[in-house]
């Protein structure tokens, strides 16, 4: 019965990992029972200079997923992979994760997809999600309108709204201070 299975890695070596399990699987004759192998990673858009820069980040640093039909010859075939520290589990037992565990890392539904199943010769990254970086600006900060039909106002960011990539400012207007809602594009700061 095939399961995903968390495995632990050294830090950074994630996406090595995963190669060498792919080609151990494929060398040792275990292709099949390795199904996927993923990085669970996202795409983070940041604000620079008034550009938008993306980036590809992982989400679970030190850690791969894997799916896959454990027995005593897969089991070494992933614990004895350069690179791997362990599986994820009580003692010398893995356990499986359980399916709203593996939709919620891999964000199914909001995603471009997964990694392809090891046999199909799977290559790239695994589960991404968009999600803009907000690091660059803070609550209390000035900014100034840089377009749109406020162009040219300063204020102050009062709201930090990361998931609909927009920022609640109190723009001087008319002496009275009115909260205009931009978009992170639209502002640079003072």
């Amino acid at each position: 019965m095939y399961r995903w299975y968390v495995v632990n890695t050294y830090s950074g070596h994630e996406n090595k990992v995963k190669s060498n399990l792919e080609h151990r699987a494929m060398t040792l004759g275990h292709r099949a029972a390795l199904r996927q192998i993923v990085v669970p990673t996202e795409t983070v858009t940041e604000l620079k200079d008034g550009e938008k820069k993306t980036s590809e980040q992982r989400t679970m640093p030190g850690y791969v997923l894997v799916q896959m039909n454990l027995n005593e010859d897969t089991w070494g075939l992933v614990r004895g992979t350069p690179g791997v520290t362990g599986f994820v589990g009580a003692g010398d037992e893995p356990i499986p994760l359980t399916q709203g565990e593996i939709d919620r890392l891999l964000k199914r539904g909001a995603t471009t997809g997964a990694a392809a199943p090891a046999g199909a010769g799977a290559s790239a990254g695994g589960a991404t999600a968009a999600r803009p970086r907000v690091s660059q600006f803070t609550i209390g900060e000035s900014v100034k309108v840089i377009s749109g039909p406020l162009s040219d106002f300063s204020g102050e960011i009062a709201e930090i709204n990361e998931d609909a990539a927009k920022l609640k400012v109190l723009v001087s207007i008319f002496g009275r201070e009115t909260p205009v809602e931009v978009g992170f594009d639209q502002v640079k700061k003072v």
